[in-house]
């Protein structure tokens, strides 16, 4: 009899706390066929890492599963401990969400991979066997076998997941589930790792489950498609008819969420459940006057050790003039945030000037004090920004009490919170951040910049971390910051559907250059640089 890869049968999955129960898994019936490809797409909270931890009994204590998980016909929920042992990594492995934090940084690649070998190896197996096993999983993932010998540090973004793919495929296992495997990836490394993974299904005859929030990524790698809601599975089916024609409202808002770089609809039109709604777009303008900051011929050289000069930023040109929304786009590593470094004073120039408001960068420390008042950074990562011990009050106030501003504290705070769009602001000041969600906390680090009331904005990958719907309001909240308040925003990113959404200008960046800048619709939808034109070709799309 020839059972599925791997099927769930009424699939419960219940989280049991001090005070309440919360139902996390709700009924779920899946089945997935060797060789054939599934994606799990919903939002945070909605269920989809629990379902998918719950297949290798991967949940905390305080979890207990109902219903069957059978994998190749057998109840992963009724094994006993030697034999759950035996099926990870053999059977089925994982490709965790956030390969940075899941590989040991004080470990050598080589011996992660090697890691789950030898605990499944029946007997020790020779070191030469060992190196010549991972070196052929390093070539699996394209990597050169030298990169076995580096530590995590030392290899890129998409270094690193190809590592974790090498991990998860060490033991021939049959089933892959990988979560969120391109979160926070570049376009171009995004699209290498997607390509990747669908090769080694078809070439090994693997089961591949994969969990996002982005349906582009899902439909480009996936046959079929199941989308989770509240704990349950709302809609499922091949992936281009689910995408083709949503039946359910939260996979229409899902589809609707990252635009389509080129379609005029989702020009200054972010996809947001915020009630409050879209300003108008701002005017063109021929003659946009001086610009608010002015970087000339700026260049940041890197020296090391022995090691050869590292031009990050070699003679960069930009402008970003009042109320004006600039995109600055590029891969990993092509020097965008070093570029945001220097414009905020945290990093010296090698050469170059930067201006602002027609003064020079200040040096001296009072100087770039007073500026940093009025340029202020977003950043990309709003748990990490936050102290976990501080209120959202003493996040806010925090930039008030460095800089003296003069008045009422508490009316500032207020004041910036409802800038931030978290009303009623006294319902927020108490609060800590693991009491709030993501969005909510992207709104907290907003107001804590908007509190010292900046003319410019530097927001570094200001939604990379948050859901889809979550994204779309959080860039409705800058058009309506810009609309306001006349904010201007320089706003890095690798995400060229958020430049489309919500940017005037966009200057594209590579090794240390701005190859192509102009306007949104000038370069996105008719790019004259290769550069721009790969970007714009590895953008997953749901067509």
């Amino acid at each position: 009899m020839n059972h599925p890869l791997l099927a769930l049968r009424d699939l419960t999955v219940r989280y049991t706390g001090r005070t309440r129960e919360v139902a996390a898994v709700r009924g779920v019936d899946l089945t997935l066929q060797a060789g054939e490809t599934l994606g799990l797409a919903g939002e945070s909270g909605c269920g989809k890492s629990t379902l998918a931890m719950s297949v290798l009994r991967l949940l905390p204590a305080s979890a207990s599963i109902g219903g069957q998980i059978l994998l190749d016909g057998e109840d992963v929920s009724t094994m006993k401990w030697g034999r759950l042992r035996a099926v990870r990594w053999t059977t089925a492995s994982v490709v965790f969400q956030g390969a940075m934090h899941a590989l040991n940084p004080v470990r050598r690649v080589r011996d992660q991979i090697a890691e789950p070998i030898v605990l499944h190896a029946p007997s020790p197996p020779a070191a030469a066997a060992l190196r010549k096993r991972v070196d052929a999983l390093l070539a699996q993932v394209e990597l050169p076998a030298v990169k076995g010998d580096a530590f995590p540090h030392e290899l890129s973004g998409g270094q690193k997941q190809r590592v974790m793919i090498a991990m998860a495929l060490a033991c021939d296992p049959r089933l892959v589930i990988a979560d969120e495997p391109t979160t926070a990836l570049d376009v171009i490394v995004q699209a290498q790792v997607l390509e990747l993974m669908t090769r080694l299904v078809a070439e090994q005859d693997i089961g591949l489950v994969m969990i996002s929030h982005d349906l582009a990524v899902l439909a480009s790698t996936c046959q079929r498609l199941a989308v989770m809601y509240e704990g349950e599975i709302v809609e499922q089916g091949e992936s281009r008819a689910v995408i083709a024609d949503p039946r359910h409202e939260h996979t229409r808002a899902l589809a609707a969420a990252f635009p389509t770089v080129g379609d005029p609809v989702y020009r200054y039109a972010p996809a947001t459940s915020n009630e409050l709604g879209l300003p108008d777009p701002p005017p063109a303008t021929e003659s946009p006057g001086e610009p608010l900051l002015a970087a000339r011929d700026v260049r940041v050289t890197f020296t090391g050790r022995g090691r050869a000069l590292t031009h990050a930023v070699a003679g960069v040109d930009l402008d970003v003039r009042a109320g004006e929304i600039v995109a600055l786009v590029g891969q990993s590593g092509s020097g965008k945030t070093t570029l945001a470094r220097t414009i905020l004073g945290l990093q010296h120039l090698t050469g170059g000037r930067i201006s602002f408001d027609g003064a020079e960068l200040p040096t001296s420390a009072k100087g770039l004090r007073a500026y940093r008042r009025r340029v202020q950074l977003v950043l990309q990562d709003p748990t990490s920004a936050l102290n976990p011990r501080h209120s959202v009050y003493e996040s806010v106030a925090e930039g008030l009490r460095i800089h003296r501003v003069a008045g009422d504290e508490r009316e500032h705070v207020a004041a910036a919170l409802e800038a931030a769009e978290l009303r009623p602001p006294e319902e927020f000041m108490p609060l800590l951040p693991h009491q709030l969600s993501g969005g909510q906390r992207q709104r907290v680090v907003i107001a804590g910049a908007l509190a010292l009331r900046p003319q410019l904005l530097v927001a570094d990958e200001p939604v990379a971390s948050l859901d889809a719907s979550v994204r779309g309001e959080i860039l409705a909240l800058l058009l309506r910051l810009r609309a306001r308040l006349g904010l201007a925003a320089l706003v890095i990113t690798h995400d060229l559907g958020l430049a489309w959404n919500i940017a005037d200008r966009v200057a594209v960046m590579y090794q240390g250059e701005l190859v192509e800048v102009g306007s949104v619709d000038e370069v996105l939808a008719h790019p004259h640089h290769d550069y721009t034109k790969s970007l714009l070709a590895a953008l997953p799309t749901t067509g």
